[in-house]
C-alpha cells in the first residue's frame, strides 16, 4: 500500500468546506496553517507538491453577502472573480513563512480536452515545479461555462495528477473513506482501507451526497481514484477537517488508499504507444544511438518529416532504412518540423521566428521498440 514517505510528486486536493467555514463564509486561517507546515515538511524530503484547491467561490460569496444556496452562473462566476484574488492571497501567506512561492494555475475542462492547451499546462507545470513553486490549481471559474466545466475538483484532481505524472493523489475530504454502505443510514457499514480494483461493487457503494459548499460526493472521488490509478497513481481519501491532515494521515489516520498497479511512467508509456501515428520522421543512425542511450531526439538528427501532424500528435519515428523504431509526442507541427529537420537547437528561433523547444520529442513523451520490434 503506498503511503505519503514514499511520494515523488504529490498532488492534494482541498474542498471548500474545508476551507471556508460554512456559516460564516470566512477562511479557516488556523487549519490552512497547519496544512502549509505538512506542505512544507512534505517538501522537505524532497516530494513535489500541487494543490488542487476549491474555495473562490465559497470565500466571494461571503464578500458579496450572497447566500449559500445555488447561485447563477452570472453570481457564481462575479463570487469567483472576488474569491480567486483571496484564495491566492490566503494560500501565498500560508506557504511564505515556510520559504515556499506559490503560483496559481486556472483550468478549465477544456483545457484538458484540447491538446495544445494540454501540453500548454503540463509544460507551465512542469516548469513550476523545476523552479522549487508549488502550483496552487483552481478551475477557471470565472469564464468556464456548464459545458466546459470539470464540475467537481476531485475529477481535476486526478487530471492534474495524470497531466504531472504524480505517483499519489490525496483527497481531503468530509468523510475518511469510501465505505460498503452510507454510515449515516447502515450502522454495519465498514470502510475499505485498501481498494486494489475499481469493479462494479465498488462503484455501486459511492453515493452522491455532498457537504453544503462542495459540489463533489463519493462518487466523483471513486472517478477520481478510476482516471489516477489508471495513470499510475494512487490515490487515498481521508478526512481533512483535523488539523494537520497530511501528517494525520502518515500516521495510519482513518483513510481509504486505491492502489496502482503500474507507475505513472509506465502508464504514460503504454498511453503513447497505443496511440495512432498521425506522421512520421526519419532519422539518421546518430539520432538513433542517441536515442537507445536515453536521449530526447533533436531536430538535428531528423532526415525527413512526413504527413500533416500538429503539435502533441503521436508521430512513428523511423531509421533510415524505413523500419519503424518507436513512436512518440511531436512538440512541433509537420510543416514546422519539416522546416527545422536536420538543424541546430539552436537555430530554430531564427527559422521558426519564436523560441521554441530544443527538442522534437522529448524522452518521457517517447516509446521505443525492443530490439526483437515488439
Amino acid at each position: 500500500m503506498a503511503t505519503l514517505t514514499d511520494a515523488k510528486r504529490l498532488v492534494v486536493k482541498i474542498g471548500s468546506a474545508l476551507l471556508v467555514d460554512r456559516d460564516s463564509g470566512e477562511l479557516r486561517a488556523d487549519w490552512l496553517r497547519s496544512l502549509a507546515d505538512d506542505i512544507a515538511a512534505i517538501r522537505a524530503r524532497g516530494t513535489d507538491v500541487i494543490l488542487v484547491s476549491s474555495g473562490s467561490i465559497a470565500l466571494g460569496r461571503g464578500v458579496l453577502n450572497l447566500v449559500v444556496a445555488d447561485l447563477p452562473l452570472e453570481q457564481s462566476q462575479a463570487a469567483a472573480a472576488v474569491g480567486q484574488i483571496r484564495l491566492a492571497r490566503a494560500y501565498e501567506e500560508a506557504l511564505e513563512p515556510h520559504g515556499i512561492v506559490t503560483g496559481q494555475v486556472l483550468v478549465t475542462l477544456e483545457d484538458s480536452e484540447n491538446r495544445r492547451r494540454y501540453l500548454n499546462s503540463r509544460a507551465t507545470l512542469e516548469t513550476l515545479l523545476s523552479l522549487g513553486v508549488t502550483p496552487i490549481v483552481n478551475e477557471n471559474d470565472t469564464i468556464a461555462t456548464d459545458e466546459i466545466r470539470y464540475g467537481d475538483n476531485d475529477r481535476l484532481a486526478a487530471q492534474v495528477a495524470v497531466t504531472v505524472g504524480a505517483d499519489q493523489l490525496v483527497l481531503l475530504s468530509d468523510v475518511d473513506g469510501l465505505y460498503t454502505a452510507n454510515p449515516a443510514d447502515d450502522p454495519s457499514a465498514t470502510r475499505l482501507a485498501v481498494i486494489d480494483s475499481i469493479t462494479p461493487e465498488i462503484m455501486a457503494m459511492a453515493g452522491d451526497a455532498g457537504s453544503g459548499l462542495s459540489k463533489g460526493g463519493m462518487k466523483t472521488k471513486v472517478m477520481a481514484a478510476r482516471i489516477a490509478t489508471e495513470a499510475g497513481c494512487a490515490m487515498a481519501i481521508t478526512l481533512g477537517s483535523p488539523q494537520n491532515p497530511l501528517a494525520q494521515l502518515e500516521k495510519d489516520a482513518s483513510s481509504t488508499w486505491f492502489t496502482a498497479q503500474v507507475t505513472p511512467q509506465a502508464a504514460r508509456k503504454r498511453w503513447i504507444a497505443a496511440m495512432k501515428p498521425r506522421g512520421s520522421v526519419t532519422i539518421d543512425a546518430g539520432a538513433i544511438t542517441a536515442l537507445q542511450s536515453g536521449r530526447s531526439l533533436l531536430p538535428a538528427g531528423v532526415r525527413a518529416s512526413n504527413g500533416d501532424f500538429e503539435r502533441g500528435e503521436a508521430i512513428a519515428i523511423q531509421g533510415p532504412d524505413g523500419a519503424t523504431i518507436g513512436q512518440g509526442l511531436t512538440r512541433y507541427t509537420g510543416v514546422e518540423t519539416t522546416q527545422i529537420a536536420g538543424k541546430r537547437s539552436a537555430d530554430i528561433a531564427d527559422i521558426l521566428g519564436y523560441t521554441g523547444r530544443a527538442a522534437l520529442i522529448h524522452r518521457d513523451d517517447m516509446v521505443l521498440q525492443d530490439r526483437s520490434g515488439q
